[in-house]
């Protein structure tokens, strides 16, 4: 097959699509470059500020955070959450970081007594507000006691995401101190566990909530006032014993006999 005749001269078409193209390309970019150097000579416009609105930043702005009990003055940018700040500031590393979008509960602690995820709370806001984290309710000398109960049910594998649970199943007991197991099951729904050990960790917390409802009725018990002056000495009858000993004694060998062991003596 014979190639198509070229023309006799000139651009072919082709050509002179290719090199308006590139002119085209470079008159816009020449274009672009002039408009970024005037725009560089130009002062930035000061936004609008409402009257009586305070601005912080965009550099970091001193700020107070109260956690477990002890104030903390750092100094961060606006845009940092209270997850950042705990972990990379105050070294507070129980909270841990794995979705970082609200939605795992690993980062869960007590705000203001509330269960809240602290990857979705900015630290400026948190201000002067009492929070609450998993290094606040216990040691490993002296555990919580829902962290006893995670121990004693097996209620974690891997660990990652424990501290997050424990600190929503306290928001639960501090609220609740005796719940059912759907509405344990309800307070744990916002917490991911990648290992699946949900039912050791319910089993936990009810564990707890009966150990905390007992140590609560045994301190509500009344003690007996004790007597001013010495105790009365009661007097024993002639025999050596008082009414009351011989009659459990009497009652200990009635049930011996019925056992078939004779009264013993």
């Amino acid at each position: 097959m014979s190639e198509a005749p070229k023309p006799p001269g000139g651009l072919s078409r082709r050509d002179f699509l290719r090199g308006g193209g590139a002119a085209a390309a470079l008159s816009s970019a020449g274009m672009l470059v002039t408009d970024l150097a005037e725009a560089a000579k130009k002062k930035p416009a000061t936004p609008h500020v409402p009257e009586g609105m305070e601005v912080f930043g965009p550099g970091p702005v001193p700020i107070r955070l109260k956690i477990n009990g002890k104030p903390f003055d750092v100094r961060v940018e606006p845009r940092a959450t209270l997850l950042d700040v705990m972990r990379e500031e105050l070294e507070l590393t129980g909270a841990k970081r794995v979705c970082d979008r609200g939605t795992c509960g690993a980062c869960t602690v007590l705000l203001d007594g509330k269960a809240v995820y602290a990857c979705s709370q900015l630290a400026i806001d948190v201000q002067r507000m009492p929070i609450q984290t998993v290094e606040g309710i216990g040691r490993p000398a002296d555990l919580h006691p829902l962290q006893a109960a995670f121990v004693e049910h097996d209620a974690q594998q891997c660990g990652f995401c424990t501290p997050g649970f424990i600190m929503a199943a306290k928001a639960l007991l501090d609220h609740n101190p005796n719940p059912t197991l759907p509405q344990v099951q309800h307070a744990l729904s916002g917490n991911f566990c990648r290992c699946g050990t949900y039912a050791g960790m319910r089993k936990a917390v009810i564990a707890a909530a009966a150990v905390a409802v007992q140590e609560d009725a045994e301190e509500e018990t009344p003690r007996p006032e004790m007597p001013d002056g010495p105790m009365p000495i009661k007097k024993m009858e002639a025999g050596g014993e008082d009414d009351e000993k011989a009659a459990r004694r009497a009652r200990r060998k009635k049930k011996r006999r019925q056992r078939g062991g004779g009264d013993g003596g």
